[in-house]
């Protein structure tokens, strides 16, 4: 059974998850994907983006998932707790130190260190997405996409799970073509 690489996988995302969610998902991308190949791209963009719709913490519920595809009910609560315990210990330990040296200037640089590499994680990602994305839907209809859901949600301030969940609404209520239909 694969507990124990589940188990050491979403450890590892828990410790080195720096900045919340957004951030832990280009190492579960990397652990589950690249990695132990648990996922294709294309699922972890499927499961990422449904994740996204429901409410709560991206990496707690990427983890129930993957856990349980990959090893039922135990594998989803070994990666569950595997991600979040060190999370909880880290909490606990650096909220300690930092309600004690709270003043000391280079305890403050450390956190505002760590948010240009973040950055350039998410960038990494983003630009793996856009890649996809362009190469399944072509660069101008995901141009037009990004730029509508940005306007969306940043615009207007639409949750981007309404915006995800309007998107597989569409897809749901679009026409299933036959087999000879596409080949026409």
């Amino acid at each position: 059974m694969p507990y124990m690489a589940l188990f050491w996988a979403f450890t590892r995302i828990g410790l080195l998850g720096f900045g919340g969610g957004p951030s832990m998902i280009p190492l579960v991308q990397q652990e589950v994907v690249k990695r132990h190949a648990w996922l294709r791209d294309e699922e972890f963009a499927e499961v990422l983006a449904i994740g996204n719709t429901l409410p709560g913490p991206i990496a707690t519920k990427m983890a129930g998932y993957i856990g349980y595809r990959v090893g039922g009910i135990t594998g989803s609560v070994i990666a569950v707790s595997a991600v979040i315990i060190p999370m909880i210990l880290a909490m606990i330990m650096l909220l300690g130190g930092l309600s004690r040296y709270r003043d000391v200037a280079w305890i403050h640089g450390m956190g505002q260190a760590v948010v240009p590499v973040v950055m350039i994680m998410l960038a990494q990602l983003t630009l793996d997405f856009w890649r996809k994305s362009r190469l399944a839907l072509g660069w101008m209809f995901s141009l037009a996409m990004a730029l509508i859901a940005g306007g969306l949600i940043y615009g207007l301030g639409v949750h981007p799970g309404w915006v995800i969940g309007a998107l597989l609404a569409a897809a749901l209520l679009q026409p299933v073509r036959d087999a000879s239909e596409v080949k026409a």
